[in-house]
C-alpha cells in the first residue's frame, strides 16, 4: 500500500469512502476521523500565511472568513460545516464525507507535513493519578528499550516499506514528525523523553500497527488500541539477600500482599518502576517476610507500629503551621496522604511546626491535627466544604488565577465549574485589595465555570468566551494550553 499525501484535500472529497481511520486524535492541519475530514486553522495567520493556505488547499477567504467567525455549524457551496473552538486561537472545521466508489483499506490515513505549523516538540507524559506506578512488559524481546539518556523504539520487519513513523502521545499523534530508521531487522529510533506514561502506534506506509510484542495496551476510542510504555524514574535496589523470591509492595500498590516481583543478579535484586510524583511507603517481601529499605534514609513509624520506608518523586512543598508553640504534637493530613491521622508527625520549630512533603502538581485539601483536635490552616483562607467537613486548599504550582475585580464588599465567593464537579462548597475565593482571586492547577483543556457571589450565580464579567447551557444562563470558558 502506498502512502498516501493529503496535498490538496478538498480535491479528495469526492473520493473518499466512509471508512474511518484508527487513531482517535491529530495535530495535524489536515487529517480524517470518524468519517470525516478536519482542517484546523489559526487565527494567528498573517493575511499572507491566510493566503498561502488558500491556494494549498482551494479555499477561498470566503471561507476561511466563515470559519474564523467561529459559528458551531455554517452553510459553504451547499456543504454543511461543523466549527470547534479548541483554544483561544485554533479552530477547528470539519465535514463529513460522503460515499463514493473509490476504496481505502480501514487504517490507511491522509499525511500531512505539519511541522510548519507547530515545531517538533516532546510532549509531556500522561498522568494516571488513580494508577501510580506502571511496569513494562513485553513479549520476548522489548520493543522499546531505555539506553542511558534516551528511548529507543523497535518495529521489525517490514523490510519493503517505503517511510515507517512513529506516533503517539509524545508528539500530538502527529502522522509525520517522528520518522524511524531502516536497520537490517526492520526500523528504529530513539528519543529523549521524561519519566511518565506514554501512548504509541508505528505507521508504514500510511498504515496503523500496533507493538505487537507489547503487552500494555488501552483502547483508542476507535475499535482498537494503543500500546503503552512507561519511561522509568525510580529504581529499587536490595543488596546482599540471599532468598527465593523478593517482591516489592507499598501504598503505591495498595499494600498489595504479593507485591511485584524483583530481578535477582547475583545476590542482590533490584526493580526497575515508574511511580508518579509524591510520596510513596513501601516495604520489601523477602520469603514472606515484610523488611523496610536498609538503605532508606527515610524510615519511620506509620503511627499503628509499622516502620515503612518513604521516598518522594517530584519537587518539596513546606506546610507550615504558625503559633500552638505549646501543643505536645502536630499532624498534617489530606486527601495526598489518604488522611491518615497518624502517619506524617510535624517538626516542632521557634515559631511552630513545619513539615517538608514531596508532591506532585496539583490541587490538594488538608488540615493539621494539633494533640487530636482537627483544624484548618488559620493563614489560609482558601477553603471548600463547610461546618466540620471544611478543609483548606492549597493549589502546588498553580498554572492558572481565577480573578473576579468586581464585588469587594461582597461576603463570599466561590469559583466552580466542570474542573470541580459544579460543587458549590468548595474553592473559596480569597478577598485582597478589593479583589477576589483563587489559583489552581489545571490539566490541558477545556473548561466551564462561573462565580458565586453571596449565593448569586453569575459568568465571568472579564471573560468574553462563554457558552450556553441547559438553564440557559450561560457558562463561561477557560482553555488551558500547554
Amino acid at each position: 500500500m502506498k502512502l498516501k499525501l493529503c496535498v490538496c484535500a478538498l480535491a479528495l472529497l469526492g473520493i473518499l469512502n466512509s471508512q474511518s481511520i484508527a487513531q482517535k486524535k491529530s495535530d495535524n492541519m489536515c487529517y480524517i476521523n470518524n468519517n470525516r475530514i478536519y482542517f484546523q486553522i489559526d487565527r494567528r495567520w498573517t493575511d499572507q500565511k491566510k493566503k498561502e493556505i488558500s491556494a494549498l488547499f482551494n479555499l477561498d477567504s470566503a471561507f476561511i472568513g466563515q470559519v474564523l467567525i467561529g459559528k458551531p455549524s455554517f452553510i459553504y457551496d451547499s456543504i454543511e460545516w461543523q466549527v470547534n473552538i479548541i483554544n483561544n486561537n485554533l479552530l477547528e472545521v470539519s465535514k463529513q464525507i460522503a460515499q463514493a466508489t473509490s476504496s481505502f483499506r480501514k487504517d490507511d490515513i491522509f499525511m500531512f507535513n505539519d511541522n510548519w505549523i507547530t515545531p517538533p516538540k516532546i510532549e509531556a507524559p500522561v498522568f494516571d493519578s488513580w494508577k501510580p506506578y506502571g511496569l513494562n512488559s513485553f513479549k520476548g524481546k522489548p520493543s522499546v528499550i531505555v539506553e542511558k539518556d534516551s528511548v529507543h523504539f523497535f518495529l521489525s520487519g517490514y523490510p519493503n516499506a517505503q517511510k515507517v513513523f512513529l506516533s503517539g502521545s509524545f508528539n500530538a499523534w502527529s502522522t509525520m514528525r517522528t520518522p524511524m530508521k531502516k536497520t537490517s531487522n526492520g526500523w528504529e529510533i530513539g528519543l529523549k523523553l521524561e519519566p511518565g506514561k506514554y501512548l504509541y502506534k508505528f505507521i508504514a506506509d500510511g498504515h496503523w500497527l500496533h507493538d505487537q510484542n507489547n503487552k500494555l495496551k488501552e483502547s483508542d476510542a476507535n475499535g482498537g488500541y494503543n500500546s503503552v510504555f512507561y519511561a522509568y524514574n525510580n529504581t529499587f535496589h536490595l543488596d546482599n539477600v540471599k532468598a527465593r523470591r523478593v517482591a516489592v509492595t507499598g501504598s503505591f500498590l495498595g499494600w498489595n500482599k504479593k507485591g511485584i516481583p524483583m530481578e535477582q543478579k547475583g545476590a542482590n535484586w533490584e526493580l526497575n518502576f515508574y511511580l508518579n510524583p509524591g510520596t510513596h511507603a513501601y516495604k520489601f517481601i523477602v520469603d514472606n517476610k515484610w523488611i523496610a529499605d536498609p538503605n532508606c534514609k527515610s524510615n519511620h513509624d506509620d503511627g499503628e507500629g509499622n516502620i515503612n520506608s518513604y521516598l518522594g518523586i517530584g519537587d518539596t512543598l513546606v506546610f507550615k503551621l504558625n503559633g500552638y508553640t505549646n501543643a505536645h504534637s502536630v499532624v498534617l493530613t489530606g486527601n495526598f496522604c489518604a488522611w491518615h491521622t497518624n502517619e506524617f508527625p510535624m517538626h516542632k520549630t521557634k515559631d511552630g511546626w513545619e513539615l517538608p512533603y514531596v508532591l506532585a502538581s496539583g490541587n490538594y485539601e488538608y488540615k493539621f491535627i494539633v494533640d487530636g483536635k482537627w483544624i484548618t490552616d488559620p493563614d489560609n483562607p482558601i477553603t471548600s466544604g463547610s461546618g466540620n467537613s471544611t478543609n483548606s486548599c492549597i493549589s502546588f504550582k498553580p498554572n492558572h488565577t481565577f480573578v473576579l475585580d468586581k464585588f469587594a464588599d461582597a461576603k463570599k465567593v466561590i469559583v466552580t465549574g466542570s474542573f470541580n464537579g459544579w460543587r458549590e462548597d468548595t474553592y473559596a475565593m480569597a478577598r485582597k485589595d478589593g479583589r477576589w482571586t483563587f489559583s489552581i492547577n489545571l490539566k490541558p483543556g477545556k473548561y466551564t465555570y462561573k462565580f458565586i457571589v453571596d449565593g448569586k450565580w453569575m459568568i465571568d464579567p472579564s471573560n468574553e468566551l462563554w457558552e450556553g447551557n441547559d438553564s440557559g444562563t450561560g457558562n463561561s470558558v477557560l482553555w488551558i494550553e500547554h
